[in-house]
């Protein structure tokens, strides 16, 4: 019997481990959901429709492309805290809020994760809080590599630059690329030996301010092609059409950059050893509904996967959180999930082969904002709001009606009203929680014109305690229904399972008082649950 035994083991096969595989992560500052191949998904009119992203739609063609991706926060900082984290952006201390961000190192975060699974990590350019230069929860400079340039961050100022130097744009723009190339060769060429690799490539040229006409000048958007097809809280007017388009190009441009980045992996032999994943960190800057705003205008972006040996073409209907993308990236990595993560990991629907709506579980998101620039109300009070995200509906909770949602505005007033140029590139002149731009100075200036008073309101005016949006009916959330007898029960429901999840998860607005985030140093201490320096009658709750 010892003898069989003994042959028995030697007959059984040895399997191999399966090899790690690379990952690729490349985000984008402010990009919302705009990626032409979403225009093949869409009935209306759409600005899907005149963007063009051929690198991004070949990665969601040879994998998937989901439609309900959302970020936790539309602010880049407690967003980037809580992709880092895989937390909700309430649950990370002094890293929920952008000015004055604090990483705990307590808090573990997935590129470090992976480091401490044998992954070599590298990133170039903006990974968290830009008032961190360290990056904090991707380890340091120690893990940069973009010494062979960072132009890119502001793409259309340095093409029009070297324009008006006397380079053809098409030229000029190939110096540019040639610095996202150096940059991965060089975290290439420092990889040990049959080490997984992570790189984060995080360029800002999305985020504002790009050149005025940029994107007609740079990339042939015409502002014509743009009418009929601004969501209908925006202005349809040459002065918004303009404006967008530009943005469209900063958009274009960061698809150049994930095309450069196709062709290194596919030279070095790795595009089939890694998922790429592309995202951005909320909506559009300085325009009416976007950055800094619970609607879908603000929270909804594009969200591309790419996984060797899964099946690709598929479009993807499950509501994601961007949080979830941490657990998921420590789930390839082999590393455990650590205490305190809120997202769930998205491997499963990647590796299900299938379409639509997967899994019964991914019906909701939840996102929710405190404060983005510290100077926008008196004492630097936030704007606290959350909201729940379902099919067909969104229900907005503003815990401070009383508050304006995009800051005071002192400067304005019926007879003072500062310059145009003030307005285009002062981002503090005017409601600071929205970006300066051109869009943002020529509402303001038409705010007494009662054709577009309704917009400048819907920008600017306080809200009312509660939102009920039938996106069905109203997908841009024009409408708010909160009010009306026939919603109440919708509005009702909506709201008691926003707040049943929001305790379930510890969020420190529902569960703790005093509210931390009201007062400084505005945030939990992370490791006892209660507010540092005060007294708290709770502790932060995880699941």
């Amino acid at each position: 019997m010892r003898i069989l035994s003994c042959l028995f083991v030697l007959a059984v096969p040895v399997i191999a481990a399966e090899k790690p595989l690379n990952i690729l992560f490349c985000f984008a500052d402010d990009w919302g959901r705009y990626a032409s191949i979403y225009a093949e998904h869409e009935k209306s009119p759409s600005l899907n429709q005149v963007v063009k992203t051929p690198n991004i739609d070949r990665i969601a063609r040879e994998g998937a492309l989901f439609k309900r991706a959302y970020v936790n926060a539309p602010s880049c900082t407690p967003c980037r805290s809580a992709l880092n984290s895989g937390r909700y952006f309430f649950n990370c201390g002094r890293a929920a809020i952008l000015n004055g961000a604090v990483w705990d190192p307590a808090i573990p975060s997935f590129a470090l994760t992976l480091k401490d699974q044998g992954y070599h990590i590298g990133k170039a350019f903006k990974v968290w809080s830009p008032g961190d230069p360290a990056d904090a929860p991707f380890g340091g400079q120690a893990h940069a590599y973009q010494k062979a340039g960072g132009r890119f961050n502001n793409f259309s100022e340095e093409v029009t630059k070297m324009v008006a130097a006397g380079k053809a744009v098409e030229e000029a723009k190939n110096e540019l690329y040639a610095e996202v190339r150096g940059n991965f060769d060089a975290f290439l060429k420092a990889r040990p030996k049959g080490a997984p690799f992570l790189f984060w490539h995080g360029p800002t040229n999305v985020h504002r301010k790009w050149i005025k006409g940029s994107g007609q000048a740079l990339w042939g958007v015409n502002p014509d092609d743009l009418k009929g097809k601004l969501p209908k809280h925006l202005p349809d007017v040459p002065e918004f059409r303009e404006d967008f388009g530009s943005y469209l190009g900063e958009i274009q441009a960061f698809d150049a950059q994930v095309g450069v980045l196709i062709k290194q992996l596919e030279a070095a032999g790795e595009y089939d050893n890694t998922i790429i994943v592309i995202s951005g960190d909320h909506g559009a800057p300085g325009f009416p509904g976007g950055k800094c705003n619970l609607y879908d205008f603000g929270v909804n972006v594009t969200l591309a996967i790419r996984w060797p040996g899964q099946p690709g073409g598929r479009f993807i209907e499950d509501f994601v959180n961007l949080m979830d993308l941490a657990p998921t990236f420590m789930e390839i990595g082999g590393a455990a999930i650590p205490p305190g993560v809120n997202g769930k990991s998205i491997v499963s629907l990647m590796k299900s082969g299938k379409s639509g709506r997967i899994e019964e579980g991914r019906d909701y998101v939840i996102t929710g904002r405190e404060r983005h620039v510290s100077i926008a109300r008196e004492g630097n009070l936030p704007y606290p709001q959350r909201a729940l995200r379902k099919d067909g509906w969104l229900y907005i909770h503003n815990f401070k009606p009383d508050r304006m949602p995009m800051g005071d505005s002192k400067t304005l007033t019926d007879t003072f009203t500062p310059s145009m140029d003030d307005m285009e590139n002062e981002t503090y002149v005017a409601f600071p929680d929205m970006d300066a731009s051109p869009a943002k100075a020529w509402l303001i200036a038409h705010r007494n014109d009662s054709q577009y008073k309704w917009f400048f309101d819907y920008a600017f005016a306080r809200r009312p305690q509660e939102e009920l949006y039938d996106l069905a009916k109203d997908p841009d959330a024009t409408i708010n229904l909160a009010a009306e007898p026939a919603h109440a029960a919708m509005k009702s429901q909506m709201a008691a399972e926003l707040m049943e999840k929001l305790k379930a998860v510890g969020d420190p607005r529902v569960t703790q008082n005093p509210v931390p985030f009201e007062n400084p140093p505005f945030t939990l201490d992370t490791k006892t649950g209660q507010q540092k320096g005060r007294k708290s009658k709770g502790k932060v709750k995880t699941r």
